[in-house]
């Protein structure tokens, strides 16, 4: 998990790491339009006001559902930006394809269901040929299709990131279990147990996962999922010290007041 250091703040609300400004973004599900739309925004916002320091998050399930899985996942393996760190987060969409290249072959139908056939066809293959293969072609076929530093670049998504009274995550969190003992599953797959909690969770949590048709902000958490596979909306959320606001590629940035 990364951990970035904050300041405690009594009266104005939730506040994100000091000096940091973050900039947090929903599931992009293979549409590299909407990404190159949504970096272009982002970097037009860096330079109207340039950050101290700034993180770039991803919150997981970049690939399937949209026709560009494989331009998604190199475009953000090889992302470079000057004075820019990221983290990329492991979503439920992710973690079916690794344990398919695993050898899990039960998963190979649903995925294709669910998605995994867009993600074959931006590599390349034809689904509906590997969806009549046995398990050790379609294993094989997947393998072959997949290159190994994309594999790796997948392996290397994290599941947490604390920034100062905020936690990304990319599905949600388990009520009533602290943060150090969430289990994988619910981080990744978790739904309606977590979306209808109110109870304070002693951080808001930022996640993706639950499309809602706008950005979700609750007291204890904030949903950026809006979508962006079937509506063309891909959001970021900013976080920069008690300030928040959004950036989508509807070309909207709005300032909303802090929730407390």
């Amino acid at each position: 998990m990364g951990i970035f250091k904050f300041m405690q703040t009594e009266d104005r609300g939730p506040t994100g790491a000091l000096g940091h400004r973050a900039y947090v973004v929903g599931d992009i599900h293979g549409r590299l339009d909407l990404l190159d739309q949504l970096l272009g925004e982002i970097r037009r916002d860096v330079a109207k006001r340039p950050p101290r320091k700034m993180l770039l998050v991803f919150l997981g399930d970049l690939i399937d559902r949209g026709p560009n899985s494989a331009q998604v996942i190199e475009s953000l393996r090889s992302y470079k930006e000057e004075g820019v760190r990221t983290v990329f987060l492991l979503g439920n969409h992710e973690e079916v394809l690794l344990r398919i290249l695993d050898g899990d072959t039960s998963l190979v139908a649903s995925w294709l269901r669910f998605g995994g056939a867009e993600c074959l066809k931006s590599y390349g293959v034809d689904p509906d040929q590997v969806a009549v293969m046995d398990d050790e072609a379609a294993l094989a076929t997947i393998r072959a299709a997949i290159p190994e530093e994309h594999q790796a670049f997948l392996r290397s998504f994290v599941d947490t990131c604390r920034f100062g009274d905020y936690l990304f995550v990319h599905a949600g969190i388990r009520p009533g279990v602290s943060i150090d003992q969430q289990v994988q599953s619910d981080l990744r797959w978790i739904r309606e147990p977590f979306l209808f909690d109110e109870s304070d969770h002693g951080c808001v949590v930022v996640h993706g996962h639950t499309i809602s048709p706008e950005v979700e902000e609750r007291p204890n958490r904030i949903g950026i999922d809006t979508g962006a596979y079937r509506t063309g909306i891909l959001t970021a959320l900013v976080l920069d010290g008690t300030e928040r606001r959004y950036l989508d590629t509807r070309k909207i940035a709005e300032t909303l007041p802090v929730t407390r």
